[in-house]
């Protein structure tokens, strides 16, 4: 496959579908779908993690397991935050944090009372 056949895979964003999430993804393709995958991952990534899983659920659908599931092209664990900035303001950010008084040359240690050791 080409790189201008990446619109035609049969998971739209499988360019952004982590690891993790792929199994699930891939649960609804049949056979063909997920040989197509398979091609185009060993084209262009061939990230090990991502061939072995496409590879087991070739194997189960070769050994008579079903799609399940419909699939659908928008990932469940996309991160929303990014794009709208961060939502942190001095309003909503941690009190300040004061460092402790060793190993900070602007607020050195207290000196030790002299005298015999405590038991």
């Amino acid at each position: 496959m080409s790189d201008r056949t990446r619109d035609e895979l049969p998971l739209p964003d499988y360019d952004h579908i982590t690891t993790g999430e792929l199994p699930s993804r891939i649960h609804g393709l049949d056979a063909t779908g997920v040989e197509q995958l398979l091609a185009f991952e060993r084209e262009h990534g061939d990230r090990l993690p991502i061939v072995q899983v496409l590879e087991h659920r070739l194997q189960e659908l070769r050994n008579g397991a079903e799609p399940s599931g419909p699939v659908t092209d928008d990932s469940p664990t996309q991160s929303q935050g990014a794009a709208g900035g961060s939502k942190v303001s001095p309003a909503t950010s941690g009190p300040t944090m004061n460092p402790p008084s060793h190993g900070v040359p602007t607020n050195p240690a207290q000196p030790r009372p002299e005298g015999p050791p405590r038991a």
